[in-house]
C-alpha cells in the first residue's frame, strides 16, 4: 500500500470549465494514466460517467486498481460502458433510497455500497474510508464538479493536479472545476503551488497542496 493521500485531478479550460470533455491533449491523457499507475484507486461521479466512457484501470497490465463511482440519483448508465465490461467489478457508492433499484439495473456488474448522508449529500469521507479499508493508500478523485466540491468541503483532498488547457469556452451551464453551495474558505480555500510545467502545446501541468484553515 502506498502513502495515504487523496489527490484531485482534472483538466480545465483557462476560464475554469471542465466540460465539454475531453479537454486535454494526448499528453494530458498519458499523464492521467501515469498518475493512475501510481495510485491505488479512483473515485468518479456518476455524471462524469454519463458523459464519457472511462475505465480508470491505468496502463499496467495485471494490476487491479480499485475503481469506484458515486451517485446520489442512481442514474448510472451500464450499456456500452467499459468499466462494467473490463477488469474487476467496480464499486458503486449510493444512498439507501436508490440502492435496490440500482442493484436490479446493474445485475451483479458492480458491488453496491450504501453511504450515509452528510449535509444532504453522500459522505465522500465515508467513501474514502471504504476504499482505504480495501487496501487503497493513494486515491484519485476524478470529478466532476460537485464531487470535487464535496471532497474539498469535507477536507479529504490533500493535493490537486490541474492541467490548464490553452482554450476558452465561455458557454453558460458548463461545469467549473468545483461547484457547490457556499465558499470553501473565508472566502477562499488557499493552495500552495508545488510545481508547474509547460508543454510545447501550451498546456500547463500544475500541482498544488491544499491548505485548510484550522
Amino acid at each position: 500500500m502506498r502513502e495515504k493521500k487523496v489527490i484531485m485531478i482534472a483538466a480545465m479550460t483557462l476560464c475554469g470549465r471542465i466540460s465539454p470533455a475531453p479537454l486535454g491533449s494526448a499528453v494530458d491523457r498519458r499523464f492521467l494514466e501515469a498518475v493512475r499507475d501510481k495510485t491505488d484507486a479512483s473515485l468518479m461521479g456518476g455524471n462524469t460517467l454519463r458523459h464519457g466512457d472511462p475505465e480508470m484501470r491505468g496502463s499496467v497490465c495485471g494490476r487491479h486498481r480499485l475503481r469506484a463511482l458515486i451517485t446520489m440519483s442512481g442514474d448510472i448508465p451500464v450499456a456500452g460502458k467499459k468499466i462494467f465490461a473490463q477488469g474487476p467489478k467496480p464499486l458503486v457508492f449510493c444512498g439507501d433510497g436508490v440502492h435496490a433499484g440500482l442493484g436490479e439495473r446493474l445485475r451483479g456488474r458492480a458491488e453496491l455500497i450504501a453511504l450515509p448522508l452528510l449535509d444532504g449529500f453522500l459522505s465522500i469521507a465515508a467513501a474514502i474510508r471504504e476504499l482505504e479499508k480495501r487496501g487503497a493508500g493513494s486515491i484519485l478523485v476524478e470529478g466532476g464538479a460537485i464531487l470535487n466540491y464535496r471532497a474539498l468541503r469535507e477536507r479529504v483532498v490533500d493535493e490537486i493536479l490541474v492541467t490548464i488547457t490553452p482554450q476558452l469556452f465561455g458557454g453558460e451551464g458548463a461545469p467549473s472545476l468545483v461547484e457547490g453551495v457556499g465558499s470553501l474558505g473565508c472566502p477562499f480555500l488557499a493552495l500552495e503551488l508545488l510545481s508547474c510545467r509547460q508543454e510545447k502545446n501550451g498546456e500547463l501541468f500544475t500541482h498544488y497542496r491544499v491548505k485548510y484553515e484550522e
